[in-house]
């Protein structure tokens, strides 16, 4: 077993061209030997968003405090806060956006191990 507090989880900045304001961590992963899915949680400053991108795996969401959106393919943003829970599945390119002036979007992802 592991039980960690996310303010002990090293937050790196995400590197990816696209991003903006972006963080990472990693609380529970593969070096944790998680059997099928690693959580990551992704910090989104005022102003921030995560590049419009697409993968071929799915990833489950879960919005632990703040206002943002979804952008879907076409450009459409859905409305996420706090509470909230949201699926994107494979090949569904997406994005992810703060849409506050003053607070951080901070969400987790959680997604298979092999891409996290």
């Amino acid at each position: 077993m592991k039980i960690i507090s996310l303010n002990e989880v090293e937050k790196k900045k995400v590197d990816m061209k696209g991003a903006e304001k972006a963080w990472k961590q990693m609380p529970l992963s593969s070096s944790d030997k998680a059997p099928v899915y690693s959580y990551r949680v992704f910090t989104i400053e005022p102003g921030g968003f995560t590049p419009y991108h697409n993968h071929p795996y799915e990833h489950m969401n879960y919005i632990i405090e703040g206002d943002g959106a979804l952008v879907d393919l076409e450009g459409n943003e859905k409305p996420l806060k706090g509470g909230d829970f949201a699926l994107v599945h494979p090949d569904e390119k997406h994005q992810y956006r703060n849409k506050s002036a003053d607070k951080p979007f901070v969400m987790i992802c959680g997604v298979p191990k092999q891409f996290e």
